[in-house]
């Protein structure tokens, strides 16, 4: 079941450009034994093997997308629908920009709003898709503004110094030392502001009842990994957080959720459950990082560790 469930995810995510390569996978997904031989062929093919992790990232967000969109395992959710497809059209997806435009077009649990349809026919197009090519014959010309949802936050928003601007003293405090501090770690301030907003809400001298101490709330075990020896001193505990951050990028490849999840529940529940965790406390901390730091990805050095061995199966299930 697995394996023909995977033959489906290769087949939406590569080979589904125009109507006639559409109709060829129809044909494809009622003969089984063609999906395992098209599994078998991908697995020696190098344009898959070669896909490149912002392709294998735009595919997961589309397949979750879509399952919100018609409730496949999930509550249908068109507003979590057309997040998941924006973020993955940004990335370049001609499926979800596809499906986007479709959904504005025909008012599919959103306002139809026929310029916004265009503007994603009209990306799609230019990739060649010839449904969208169609349709933008339907549905007139694009609006001239880029829908909201694929702006991207520039070095300013990277920076947080739209949140230092709005902060109290005490506050700005602590954030003018993440400004100076995060670069030398390879970690956006704006993602470190958002921790220590969500763990301390900035507060140097925090402990919570597990024992975590300070700004970024470092447990014993993870100060001492990180050798922090006073965790209540603020620039040596952002350090060791600082420091947490950096090996989690690396270890989760940038993927901000992940991240954040292991930063709240712990890398091991996170491989535990191949992605993040069931527990409301670590699904809402998450939603909290998001809403602030607003990017998908972030930047990582992948010489600080190698990536989680649990990474493809994460992948996989999004997939699924």
């Amino acid at each position: 079941m697995r394996l023909h469930l995977l033959a489906r995810a290769l087949i939406s995510g590569v080979y589904k450009e125009n109507l006639v390569k559409r109709s060829r996978l129809k044909k494809l997904q009622n003969k089984p034994w063609a999906l395992y031989a098209l599994l078998v062929v991908s697995a020696f093919s190098k344009p898959v093997i070669a896909e490149p992790a912002k392709g294998e990232k735009a595919a997961s967000l589309r397949v979750e997308a879509r399952n919100h969109e018609h409730g496949n395992g999930v509550l249908r959710d068109a507003a979590k629908a057309l997040q998941l497809y924006c973020e993955a059209s940004r990335l370049g997806d001609v499926e979800a920009q596809y499906n986007l435009g479709w959904m504005y077009a025909n008012g599919r649990g959103i306002p139809r709003d026929d310029a916004t349809a265009a503007y994603f026919f009209t990306m799609a197009a230019q990739q060649g898709d010839a449904l969208s090519q169609r349709m933008l014959r339907q549905v007139g010309e694009p609006g001239s503004k880029p829908p909201e949802c694929l702006a991207q936050p520039d070095e300013h928003d990277k920076n947080g110094e739209d949140i230092v601007a709005k902060a109290i003293p005490e506050h700005r405090k602590v954030m003018d030392l993440v400004l100076k501090l995060a670069p030398e770690y390879g970690v956006y301030p704006r993602l470190a502001m958002a921790i220590i907003r969500a763990e301390s809400n900035f507060n140097p001298g925090a402990l919570s009842p597990k024992n975590a101490q300070g700004l970024m709330q470092l447990i014993p075990e993870t100060a001492e990994r990180f050798n922090v020896r006073k965790p209540f001193d603020p620039e040596q505990n952002i350090r060791g957080g600082l420091s947490y951050l950096r090996w989690l990028l690396a270890y989760f490849k940038g993927d901000v959720s992940l991240v954040a999840a292991a930063y709240n529940a712990g890398e091991g529940a996170v491989n535990r459950y191949a992605g993040v965790p069931p527990y409301p406390e670590t699904r809402g901390y998450v939603k909290r990082i998001r809403e602030i730091f607003k990017l998908e990805d972030h930047p990582f050095d992948p010489a600080i560790t190698g990536p989680s061995p649990e990474f493809p199966k994460i992948l996989l299930r999004r997939l699924m």
